[in-house]
């Protein structure tokens, strides 16, 4: 049975994706877009997050793409929250978290500026004149603090005054760099974002993950020795969980395909080890993760021999899941790929896609029933992009820049 390029398939995800979009405008606020709990109602008592507002801010610029009515208003309503109540205006850069009364968290972090700029990125492919401009702020701001040109790696954090960063290194903050520098690319043709997105993912995927059965170590030191005790008493962190976080991993195989297109777009032959990596993190995250204590389901964390850890069902590995395993049908045709994408579609629908209070449930336990130990709320839309949007697109150029080229459900035509 044939899913992947065909158009019924496509109207189906495009049906979805719309009750999505019309989900996610509930998370406007005044300081930029709110934590949505799992009544689809902003929650005001978690603040209003960077990381949050930059990822919504490439969401509706994606959906304004798309021809949304609406959309567009959103972006602007994110840019003018990054170029306000969250922006640091004597220090540079911006806060990890604000309120209506100011600033709750004033530390710089890695991750969430990653997001400013994918989020400026995407923005700027709608033609909103204020995109550019923030998208060349947040390249200097990354330029200046985040990419480290000694180590040709980004790092983790800053605080408020750009001052003291950590000695610790992130794999989660790193990926969502090769992510953002993946779009960059696509905006501004600059190379050198290609060069350090195949950086980054040789030293954590191609170096270490695959000399560990590609189970993606994301803590190290500054001098990038991995950290795999890190976190052990709080296995359940949000970001810097304890082991392996397989999402994590499939999620990597993905953007290495991304990458691996992006060179060939350029006529250019890419290395062969990102599409055997891509290969090996999609089996290793279903050897680890899938389904291992009999019930259906990705676990949210693993040590390093494969045992579970935090046995929890999140909602964003198994999104990223069946955007790799489009990801790597389009490249091999093989149709496994495919099989698996459905059986997680399945899933999905049963469990976790919520038709009476909108969106998906973002986690639920061992038993496929709603919980809230890790995650609490529907915090956002981002990750639901990748298997909505996705699979409906070519591997390049990435996600916004390929919808404002109108390749959208161009191999379904």
């Amino acid at each position: 049975m044939k899913w992947f390029n065909t158009l019924s398939h496509h109207r189906w995800l495009e049906q979805e994706t719309d009750r999505i979009f019309d989900f996610g405008k509930n998370a406007a606020v005044p300081t930029g877009f709110g934590w949505l709990g799992n009544n689809g109602q902003v929650r005001k008592d978690m603040g209003t997050h960077l990381w949050i507002t930059a990822r919504m801010l490439h969401v509706y610029a994606v959906a304004a793409a798309m021809g949304r009515p609406g959309a567009l208003a959103l972006v602007e309503h994110g840019i003018n929250a990054l170029n306000g109540p969250l922006r640091d205006k004597q220090h540079g850069g911006w806060y990890a978290c604000v309120n209506d009364e100011g600033v709750i968290d004033a530390s710089k972090q890695g991750y969430q500026h990653f997001f400013v700029l994918l989020g400026a990125a995407s923005a700027v492919t709608t033609g909103h004149p204020a995109a550019r401009p923030l998208l060349d702020e947040a390249i200097a701001v990354i330029e200046k603090y985040f990419w480290s040109e000694e180590e040709q790696m980004c790092l983790e954090s800053w605080d408020e005054a750009f001052s003291k960063t950590e000695d610790y290194r992130g794999g989660n903050a790193n990926m969502h760099a090769v992510e953002a520098f993946l779009i960059v690319y696509d905006v501004t043709h600059d190379r050198k974002w290609l060069d350090r997105a195949l950086r980054i993912t040789s030293v954590i995927i191609h170096d270490v993950a695959r000399r560990g059965e590609y189970r993606v170590n994301e803590h190290f030191d500054a001098n990038w020795n991995p950290l795999r005790d890190y976190n052990k008493d709080n296995p359940a962190h949000r970001f810097r969980a304890y082991g392996g976080t397989p999402g994590h991993w499939i999620e990597w195989g993905r953007l290495m395909l991304h990458l691996r297109a992006a060179l060939e777009a350029r006529f250019e032959t890419p290395p062969e080890w990102l599409l055997e990596d891509a290969k090996g993190l999609f089996h290793a995250t279903i050897r680890d993760a899938w389904a291992p204590d009999g019930a259906e389901g990705f676990v949210y964390s693993v040590d390093w021999d494969g045992t579970p850890i935090v046995r929890e069902r999140v909602r964003w590995p198994i999104v990223e899941a069946m955007g790799t395993a489009y990801a790597l049908y389009s490249v091999t045709g093989d149709p496994q790929y495919e099989a698996w994408y459905q059986r997680w579609w399945d899933y999905c629908i049963k469990y976790l896609m919520d038709y009476e209070t909108g969106s998906w449930w973002q986690e639920l336990d061992t038993n496929n029933m709603v919980t809230t130990k890790v995650w609490d709320g529907k915090q956002d839309i981002y990750h639901l992009l990748h298997c909505l949007v996705i699979p409906r697109l070519p591997l390049a150029p990435g996600l916004a820049p390929a919808v404002a080229a109108g390749l959208l459900d161009v191999k379904a035509k």
